[in-house]
């Protein structure tokens, strides 16, 4: 059986959504298991987990640019982990949310590639073309916000998880299932 751990951190829920369809498309492959990890609540057992695990796919939400402080806690408690070189190896993606349509996603989901390449991690993509970008295009396409390098959404400010478009969560899912589609191509 191979293991996926989804490290995340989620301030108001909405990237706690999107954690929760990564894991459904991870789940969705026979012969994978993945969980969930809150990475403001990591015990000495929740880290030896994230070790042990085939892939680690890391989601924050992007507050002014970048990464939520709580995650680059996370990314920075991590270094003992780079020192030892545990996660040498290990595949490794990522996905974010805002509340603006660009909000600049991308620098967290660089943070988080580079994060994942300091560890000798190996980063896998999103495989969706970009959706939303024809006159036949709509905010309900798959990766409506063009993104390849992981999972970005788009959540107003204004309301909360359970408005989240769905779109945004299926294509967290298809990042999710993606990656244990690797895990068992590598086997």
């Amino acid at each position: 059986m191979k293991k996926i751990a989804i490290a995340y951190h989620s301030g108001y829920g909405h990237t706690a959504r999107q954690a929760g369809a990564v894991l459904g498309g991870a789940n969705s492959l026979a012969g994978v298991e993945a969980r969930l990890y809150d990475v403001t609540t990591l015990d000495e057992a929740a880290w030896s987990e994230l070790d042990a695990a085939d892939a680690i796919i890391f989601g924050a939400p992007t507050y002014m640019g970048s990464a939520s402080a709580k995650f680059k806690e996370f990314m920075d408690a991590s270094s003992k982990r780079w020192f030892a070189q545990s996660w040498k190896d290990k595949l490794a993606a990522g996905f974010t949310t805002s509340a603006s349509q660009s909000g600049d996603k991308l620098n967290t989901l660089v943070q988080l590639m580079i994060l994942a390449c300091q560890h000798g991690m190996i980063w896998v993509s999103l495989d969706i073309l970009p959706g939303n970008n024809s006159s036949q295009g709509s905010v309900d396409d798959l990766n409506r916000l063009g993104c390849t390098s992981g999972a970005m959404a788009q959540a107003n400010a204004d309301q909360g998880a359970e408005a989240m478009l769905e779109s945004d969560l299926k294509t967290a899912a298809r990042l999710g299932q993606r990656v244990a589609e690797q895990l068992l191509r590598l086997r």
